[in-house]
């Protein structure tokens, strides 16, 4: 089975994502972080689930979308995957990831 591994970047978003919802609905806070985080654990079954976004040269990255949501994440090795951030849809990639 492959390993998911979520970097310190991917987890300050999640945090952050959190707080900004929770200013309105502590639940809806916690609702949104368990879908997102229940939609990367789909990864471990499903490796190339998500849209390849970019090629690299040791790997692919790749997107899978949760609602406004972007979860991105590059596969190093064939047993493991990183979590490189999670996005909302309005913010430029781009920026964050390369």
């Amino acid at each position: 089975m492959v390993k998911l591994m979520w970097t310190e970047e991917a987890e300050r978003w999640l945090k952050d994502i959190y707080e900004y919802i929770a200013q309105d609905s502590s639940e809806a806070a916690i609702h949104i972080i368990e879908k997102i985080t229940e939609k990367a654990e789909l990864l471990k079954e499903f490796p190339d689930l998500g849209h390849k976004y970019e090629t690299e040269v040791s790997g692919d990255v790749r997107v899978l979308l949760y609602g406004h949501y972007r979860i991105a994440y590059f596969r190093p090795k064939d047993d493991i995957i990183v979590i490189l951030g999670v996005f909302h849809g309005a913010l430029d990639i781009d920026r964050y990831i390369f």
